[in-house]
């Protein structure tokens, strides 16, 4: 079988994905391998697609190689299948899998979105592989390795692939007219709205429009498109320790002074290819100079978002768990799907409630299992990331279980009184009222301090 690799990661050669890859090469001689850069070289692959069709006509199986970075695939791989869709190249029918390491941070949400990109084009799409940075270290995580290859290959042989989403149904597009009257603006408070929207997003610009109309704070609106980026995020760790960014277009400056400043955030975009336009997923990357720092927790944010975003569950994901691990009070998602312009309008009273407010929810599922693994890998990694280990040790994030000997202590001695049948017998039916008791005290404080 002819299998393609596509390297996303922008280190190239120096990848610790790629060399699974190049692992299962080594072991796999009857199949031929061929190695495409593509993270490494994606601006010359936006001048000359040549060398990357030729390659993907030419394979039977197509690998995508690539680390896991801040929720979903690396900038330079979004750009890649911008350049597949744009060039019409036929895929379909071609086998489709994947190959990443992360500490699993999300690593679920970038699986889908290349999946779903690849269902689009058509392909056959297997299951793919995700690894923990160190795994092809280890026997058991080379195991697993093998493992997931020789699965892939009986699942090219034997048709079993990933099942397609449901697609949004055809609908006839409707232009959004801005028709919001301009509200009275309060001061005190600074709201930046964040968009990548182009000249042809006529209904993102609308909505942002009326947003800003609706909205009772003055706002100020900063397009991506407009910023001039060197690139995507290297993944050098360059910044782990200085919190500077190696290039020199001055984006950490700009993302401290004029963005993470702000009350509130709005982050407005259109659906495109699952998730929107690569500038955006650029942003996202190199916003990595604040290392694992939750640095805007506590601030408020809210979408604007114009697509079929109900049929989008992936992306539905990320929005909230980026809320969800930042700290940030997700206000609501707006978008042009049916009453938008009173989606807006509530939209824009709510998150002038969460400012007003200084609102927070507790985490969910999302953000604490997120943190979590942030928790244990800056714990590990504090000698590099010396940053982070600051801001970890300072906002009490390291929240070890283990360091809660009391409450250990506590619970062995329940333990042990309760492996008495006399104690047993006596306990019966009493436990649920000992731990209710102080749930039962703060209630009735809450209605002697509300009584009048």
């Amino acid at each position: 079988m002819n299998i393609l690799v596509l390297n996303a990661s922008p280190k190239g050669p120096n990848s610790t994905t790629v060399h699974t890859a190049l692992y299962l090469q080594a072991l796999h001689p009857e199949h031929t391998f061929v190695f495409l850069p593509v993270g490494q070289r994606i601006k010359s692959y936006e001048r000359d697609f040549r060398p990357v069709r030729d390659a993907l006509l030419q394979a039977d199986l197509i690998l995508f190689c690539y680390p896991v970075y801040t929720f979903i695939a690396p900038f330079q791989l979004h750009r890649l299948i911008e350049l597949i869709k744009a060039d019409g190249v036929d895929l379909s029918g071609k086998f489709a899998s994947q190959i990443t390491t992360s500490k699993h941070f999300y690593d679920v949400t970038a699986h889908r979105y290349v999946e779903e990109n690849c269902l689009d084009l058509g392909m056959k799409v297997v299951r793919g592989l995700s690894a923990d940075m160190e795994d092809l270290l280890g026997e058991q995580g080379q195991r697993k390795a093998r493992m997931f290859f020789e699965q892939l290959i009986f699942s090219c042989e034997h048709g079993l692939f990933v099942t397609p989403c449901a697609k949004a149904p055809a609908r006839d597009r409707i232009v959004y007219r801005p028709q919001l009257p301009d509200v009275p603006k309060a001061q005190g408070r600074d709201v930046v709205i964040v968009t990548n929207c182009a000249v042809e997003d006529e209904n993102l610009k609308n909505m942002i429009a009326d947003f800003r109309a609706a909205l009772p704070f003055a706002s100020r609106v900063i397009n991506l498109r407009d910023f001039p980026f060197d690139g995507g995020c290297l993944g050098c760790f360059g910044c782990a320790i200085t919190g500077k960014c190696v290039y020199k277009d001055g984006f950490d400056a700009f993302l401290r002074e004029h963005i993470q400043t702000a009350d509130g955030f709005v982050y407005a975009f259109t659906i495109s290819d699952h998730y929107t336009h690569s500038s955006f997923k650029c942003f996202d990357d190199r916003q990595f100079c604040n290392g694992h720092r939750t640095v805007t927790h506590g601030t408020p944010i809210a979408y604007l978002i114009s697509g079929n975003y109900r049929y989008e569950s992936n992306l539905r994901m990320i929005v909230e768990g980026r809320s969800e691990v930042g700290g940030n009070y997700l206000a609501g998602v707006a978008t042009d799907e049916g009453d938008t312009a009173a989606d807006i309008c509530a939209l824009a009273e709510n998150l002038a409630f969460a400012m007003e407010k200084k609102l927070s929810r507790p985490a969910n599922f999302y953000g604490v299992g997120g943190m979590k693994i942030f928790r244990d890998l800056i714990y590990v990694m504090q000698g590099l990331m010396k940053a982070d280990h600051r801001f970890y040790r300072t906002h009490g994030i390291y929240d070890f279980p283990q360091k809660q000997k009391k409450r250990i202590w506590q619970m062995r001695l329940v333990g042990a009184l309760l492996a008495i049948p006399a104690v047993q017998k006596r306990a019966k039916g009493k436990m649920t009222e000992a731990m209710i008791g102080p749930y039962q005290k703060i209630v009735k404080a809450a209605q002697a301090k509300a009584a009048p």
